[in-house]
């Protein structure tokens, strides 16, 4: 089975969590328009960063993006 990364829900995450992009900013010490390039799926996150927000956020990373099946064959 293999997956393909869908839509950026870091949105949603922070909308959960009560934080605003600029709060997630401040944390991970980056711009309030790097965070929104993520939010808005302009620009995926790397793999440091998608772990760092996931410890900020309590969650998994995979929480961070929307994953669909895209079978065995793509």
């Amino acid at each position: 089975m293999a997956y393909k990364v869908g839509r950026c829900l870091l949105r949603d995450q922070l909308k959960t969590k009560g934080m605003t992009q600029q709060d997630l900013a401040l944390k991970l010490d980056i711009t309030v328009q790097q965070v929104n390039k993520y939010v808005t799926d302009r620009q995926r996150m790397s793999i440091q960063v998608a772990k760092n927000i996931s410890e900020i956020l309590g969650c998994h990373m995979e929480d961070l993006y929307e994953w669909i099946e895209a079978g065995t064959n793509n």
